[in-house]
């Protein structure tokens, strides 16, 4: 299990990874502004439970695989940073978001590819790798492992929730097309920005 005197810390390390900037909040805050909050809560709930199952099979074994052959874990991360910038490109380059019927042509990122772009996230590599080795034993028992990764999950949720919320507040602000194009492209750029991690490791 986890050591008792480890939890505070667990807790810290979480809301602090969780809350500060990466690919994950700067898309939330993206949708939150481009799809408002409601239509955004999947890809909340994707993030979270994602990185959830993420840290449990890292915890209960991936992270040897990944060890054993190096070249599959430098695979995911190229792939991730192709991904994140083509993700970067699509809110760009977002349409802003229009009046009536015609908005719900356009869809937010849906729970399972949030879920899924976990394993593509760089940042969310180094919050189940660090997590894994700072609050785990050695050789960790199946339930040590779930349980970090539900203290993860429930520290996680209303972090990124913010940042949807955060964004939704933002459309009363945003009331003019050139000002949504001004903030996606923005969002864009920083969400390039986030791939400094995976280019200098």
């Amino acid at each position: 299990m986890i050591a008792p005197g480890l939890l505070a810390g667990l807790v810290a390390y979480a809301f602090v990874a969780s809350i500060t900037p990466g690919p994950n909040n700067m898309m939330l805050l993206a949708s939150g502004v481009n799809f408002g909050l409601v239509r955004s809560v999947p890809h909340v709930l994707g993030i979270s439970i994602g990185f959830g199952v993420m840290v449990v099979l890292v915890g209960l074994g991936f992270a040897a695989l990944f060890e054993a052959y190096p070249f599959i874990h430098d695979g995911l991360r190229w792939v991730g940073g192709a991904y994140l910038i083509h993700l970067a490109w699509r809110i760009a380059t977002a349409a802003p978001p229009l009046k009536g019927e015609g908005q719900r042509t356009r869809q937010p990122m849906s729970f399972l590819a949030a879920a899924a772009f976990q394993w593509l996230n760089p940042k969310a590599w180094i919050m189940a790798l660090g997590a894994i080795a700072t609050y785990l034993p050695q050789q960790p028992t199946v339930m040590a492992v779930v349980l970090l990764a539900a203290i993860l999950m429930i520290v996680n949720a209303p972090c990124v929730f913010v940042w949807a919320a955060f964004g939704q507040g933002l459309r009363r602000l945003l009331t003019k097309p050139w000002r949504v194009r001004a903030f996606n492209v923005t969002m864009a750029a920083l969400l390039v920005l986030s791939l400094y991690p995976l280019l200098t490791h």
